[in-house]
């Protein structure tokens, strides 16, 4: 989303998924990627945590701890800290997308929907957030209220935004939408960032709609996209969002196979 907050310094962490290794090799080394990035984010809460003991009024602590506390897989935490910015500086309630998503992820998708539609009185152009609008909608209420409830947007957006919000709307498919951004007339970087989110959105998209098969290949493709993890704020934010919706397929999935 375009929109970043003043006080949004954004914890940004390299962390990729290795594609040579095999076998054992690769989930030897995908663990200790994990528990690298575990070990930096504890210290992150750790550090922002005593910072907000002495300054328990700093925006920006909370914004930080809430961003290591999401990445850690902590989505509750994360919308407490996403709150406290909001009861400290009320006029961030309308545009604080993050603490939408926050609360898709900790299972609350009705505050998640509202916080989407109040979003959209802040920006009416970004139909990313009607991405996330439908997606909690269709978790509160299902996906024929999302679809009749989709945001109508007036004004151009960036792709691939545009063609992903028709897949809800079920006038264009996934393969449609890749093979635009594939003929598009655009540098390799551009590309890059319409595949990251293409990837992104289509995979979230049959995650929601519990096709966990296909969306774990579309988020596999996403989170290997340099684009994402590179471009820094917002579209890192998403990354991890696709990563960890990823290892939450995943967790799911190891579970399922136990006897």
């Amino acid at each position: 989303m375009r929109e970043i907050l003043a006080s949004f310094c954004l914890l940004v962490v390299c962390f990729s998924y290795i594609n040579k290794a095999d076998g054992d090799d690769k989930k030897t080394e995908s663990k200790k990627q994990t528990e690298a990035l575990h070990k930096k984010l504890d210290a992150t809460i750790e550090e922002f945590s005593g910072r907000i003991l002495k300054d328990p009024k700093n925006v920006g602590w909370y914004s930080r701890r809430g961003d290591a506390y999401f990445f850690r897989g902590e989505f509750s935490k994360a919308v407490n800290d996403y709150d406290k910015m909001v009861e400290f500086k009320p006029d961030l309630e309308n545009s604080h997308w993050r603490r939408g998503i926050a609360w898709f992820y900790a299972g609350d998708f009705k505050k998640a929907a509202h916080q989407f539609e109040i979003y959209n009185s802040f920006d009416d152009v970004d139909r990313e957030n009607g991405i996330w609008r439908f997606f909690s909608q269709s978790k509160a209420y299902g996906k024929k209220k999302a679809q009749e409830g989709l945001l109508k947007y007036k004004k151009d957006d960036r792709e691939p935004f545009p063609s992903v919000y028709q897949l809800f709307a079920e006038k264009i498919t996934p393969d449609e939408i890749l093979k635009k951004i594939e003929k598009a007339d655009i540098s390799k970087s551009d590309s890059e960032k319409r595949y990251f989110y293409a990837h992104l959105y289509i995979g979230l998209n049959h995650a929601v709609n519990g096709n966990n098969k296909l969306a774990k290949k579309h988020l596999k493709l996403s989170v290997d996209n340099k684009w994402g993890p590179d471009a820094g704020f917002g579209p890192s934010y998403m990354w991890h969002v696709g990563r960890l919706h990823y290892e939450i397929l995943l967790k799911q999935k190891s579970t399922q196979a136990k006897p």
